[in-house]
């Protein structure tokens, strides 16, 4: 894994984080290649609130997540955990959408690091 915590994660990333929370079981055919990954993450939104939320499927560019109440287009850090390590990433809310029984699917893009140098 990248040194850098907040960078984008590239394949092989994104495999050690299968292997650490769990296995993908179906394929897809979109442009770009999006593994099925269904782990417990947090967002946590630019106010400070925390939102429990699962992922849904996870690319080198993004992730979809099912989670309770609206989460607003924006800056938000999501974070994923095995038994030994822990994923924080940077991420930027493109949708919301509402679906069944008061849940909301959202989507976002994984955000490079912020140059913090004058």
């Amino acid at each position: 894994m990248s040194s850098d915590p907040w960078s984008r994660p590239s394949m092989e990333d994104l495999k050690e984080i299968l292997e650490h929370i769990g296995n993908p079981t179906s394929e897809n055919s979109r442009a770009v290649d999006r593994l099925e990954l269904s782990v417990p993450a947090e967002i946590v939104t630019s106010r400070g609130n925390t939102v429990s939320a699962v992922t849904r499927e996870i690319s080198r560019f993004g992730l979809g997540m099912l989670h309770r109440g609206a989460i607003q287009p924006g800056e938000v850090t999501v974070k994923m955990a095995s038994e030994s390590r822990q994923f924080d990433y940077r991420v930027e809310i493109k949708w919301c959408i509402p679906c069944e029984k008061g849940m909301f699917l959202s989507g976002g893009e994984f955000l490079a690091k912020e140059d913090t140098e004058a």
